[in-house]
């Protein structure tokens, strides 16, 4: 990964593509490990959307959230069964057409060449669309796919995860984002005007407010975001200040 133009923030959205998910029969877990790559790499999920196996409703998530961002990735829907439908719908999407392609099947020969053959269920998960790349799989035999902006990936969190790593460093983007907390015993909405005059004071800063109700209290922790330290540390400073003269105590990393 080159950064370039360090004040460009580059944004990437996700659309997670399974009945299983809407349902609440399985628990998504590739949204928080697929922001925390992207973060390292430079690049702010900016986006998520939920949608069901359904061509239509793919299509329309596909077109939209990849015109409005630098890059796009799908997760689930590209296995071995007919309900898997992600690759047709984003051929759909790109108006192309679904290939097998050479490599995939490759792979795939030599990953069932002892668990049974390359049977016709296993291998459209060699199909792509025309002109995708691939992205290598190092925990199973079916690669994931490349083509543009887009990346579609398995929806098997430990799958997506060695996906994620191939492709480590090979994205474009800015700076990373940091972050650092504070936490304090004190009402929200004491705070809000604190936080709001912090804020602007900063440019490049984000502060988040998460409250909570814990021990009969109410508190909150202060999580401020930016690309420099320096410019972190100076407005937990100033919120820590803040804070302390109306006689509350902050605690460094949260509660």
């Amino acid at each position: 990964m080159t950064p370039s133009a360090p004040h460009r923030i580059w944004t990437a959205a996700l659309v997670v593509i399974g009945d299983e998910i809407l349902s609440g029969r399985t628990q998504d877990k590739n949204v928080a490990q697929i922001a925390v790559w992207l973060n390292a790499q430079g690049i702010r999920l900016a986006e998520v959307r939920v949608v069901a196996d359904k061509t239509p409703a793919i299509v329309e998530a596909v077109n939209s959230l990849r015109a409005r961002n630098d890059y796009l990735f799908t997760t689930g829907g590209i296995g071995p069964t007919h309900d898997d439908i992600t690759v047709d719908a984003i051929a759909a999407a790109l108006g192309v057409a679904v290939v097998h392609h050479p490599q995939a099947v490759a792979v795939l020969e030599r990953y069932y060449e002892t668990r049974g053959g390359l049977t016709d269920a296993r291998k459209r998960m060699a199909r792509v669309p025309d002109g995708a790349d691939l992205i290598e799989n190092r925990m199973s035999g079916a690669p994931g796919i490349r083509h543009g902006n887009i990346f579609i990936m398995a929806g098997v969190p430990h799958i997506t995860a060695g996906m994620l790593d191939a492709l480590t460093g090979t994205l474009e983007g800015g700076l990373p984002l940091l972050s650092a907390t504070i936490g304090c015993w004190v009402a929200e909405s004491e705070v809000a005007d604190l936080l709001r005059d912090v804020e602007r004071r900063y440019e490049g800063v984000a502060i988040g407010s998460y409250p909570f109700f814990r021990e009969g209290r109410v508190g909150a922790n202060f999580v401020v975001r930016a690309t420099a330290q320096p410019l972190i540390d100076a407005c937990l400073a100033d919120i820590s200040a803040g804070l302390q003269m109306v006689g509350r105590e902050v605690m460094a990393g949260g509660i």
